[in-house]
């Protein structure tokens, strides 16, 4: 029995990232069918057509390919945010958003006291 969804849209099938997932991961087809204990056909087939592994399976595959579910389904890839955490990540933010000008007397402010830091923190060890 498929492990495929027959009830996709076109739309939905259009485009599939597992081949290229796969490769980068350095997997053969044969493998990832058995480490998803599934027929290597099914995976031959999610890649020819764009369809997508039953919703049971994405979790394992995500794993299998190191990749997020959403990578498998053919999303772009979330982007961490470089902003820190809790109040200093708000700050940063707020400062993002202003004018070129008023980031730049910041930084004046800002940077030296980074250096001074780093340093005192270099002397200490």
């Amino acid at each position: 029995m498929p492990v495929y969804s027959s009830t996709m849209s076109n739309a939905e099938r259009t485009s599939s990232p597992l081949r290229e997932l796969r490769d980068r991961a350095g997997i053969t087809v044969r493998e990832l069918a058995r480490q998803l204990d599934i027929h290597h056909t099914n995976i031959v087939y999610w890649e020819k057509t764009g369809r997508v592994a039953k919703v049971e399976l994405l979790p394992q595959l995500a794993a299998i390919l190191g990749v997020s579910v959403e990578e498998v389904l053919g999303q772009p890839r979330p982007k961490r945010s470089p902003v820190a955490p809790g109040r200093l990540g708000q700050v940063f933010e707020a400062a993002s958003k202003l004018s070129r000008r008023q980031q730049q007397k910041i930084i004046k402010f800002v940077e030296p006291f980074i250096r001074e830091r780093s340093r005192e923190e270099a002397a200490s060890l």
